[in-house]
């Protein structure tokens, strides 16, 4: 019997990206500001008020960012699609040798590579997609892609930053509310910093360490210079 093999491979990389980006600052910008409001001796609804304002336009900049950057990238495939196509048409002997020349950098000979080059020829829209992908590296964007991400990045955002403002809502005395803010959005840091780091291939605690050491230095940050200039 042969033996059966079940490919996995991850293809959510870019739902992963937008939650990563999404998260990461929510968690990190929100502390910092509640950290620096904190050092300036502000009373708890101010840090509260002051970080949910941040959180709206934060999660408001972010999903437009990750808005703009998916039409970007579905304007440029559009864009490369249409020269091909036109190339296709008006070059067809470049645009064949470029073929020819993608099989050649996979070592076919003259004789294996031209059955298969008149194959990819005969056919423009085959042709033409052959081209985006292997001469230009491109993927046919999803065109709901750049709404998903906008709503992805914009809730990420939202969810990561409630968390370093949560103790503030509990917790009326300020420097009790900051300690509670620093030891469980230090903890969500390590948590997410972890469950990252299983998609990119490293540690899980090296990449929790590095989350919550770059959150721990952008808090510390604000903190000294409120305290210094209060």
């Amino acid at each position: 019997m042969p033996h059966s093999h079940d490919e996995e491979h991850f293809r959510s990389s870019h739902t992963v990206r937008d939650v990563v980006i999404g998260m990461s600052d929510g968690l990190t910008v929100p502390f910092a500001l509640a950290a620096g409001l904190s050092g300036a001796h502000v009373a708890t609804s101010v840090v509260v008020l002051a970080g949910l304002a941040e959180i709206a336009a934060g999660a408001i900049a972010m999903g437009l960012g990750g808005y703009l950057a998916a039409r970007t990238d579905s304007e440029h495939y559009q864009n490369e699609l249409q020269r091909e196509i036109r190339e296709t048409r008006e070059l067809p002997a470049k645009e064949r040798a470029e073929v020819e020349e993608v099989f050649e950098g996979f070592g076919l000979t003259p004789e294996q590579i031209h059955p298969i080059a008149t194959t990819i020829t005969a056919d423009e829209k085959r042709w033409v997609d052959f081209m985006m992908k292997f001469e230009l590296n491109l993927d046919e964007p999803d065109p709901a892609r750049a709404v998903r991400s906008a709503a992805m990045i914009g809730v990420s955002y939202i969810v990561g930053g409630l968390i370093p403002l949560a103790p503030y809502f509990a917790v009326h005395e300020l420097s009790g509310a900051l300690n509670a803010s620093v030891v469980v959005t230090l903890t969500a840091l390590f948590v997410f910093g972890g469950v990252k780091a299983q998609f990119t291939g490293i540690p899980v605690w090296r990449g929790g360490l590095q989350t919550a050491m770059i959150g721990s230095l952008a808090a510390a940050a604000a903190f000294g210079i409120a305290r210094l200039f209060r």
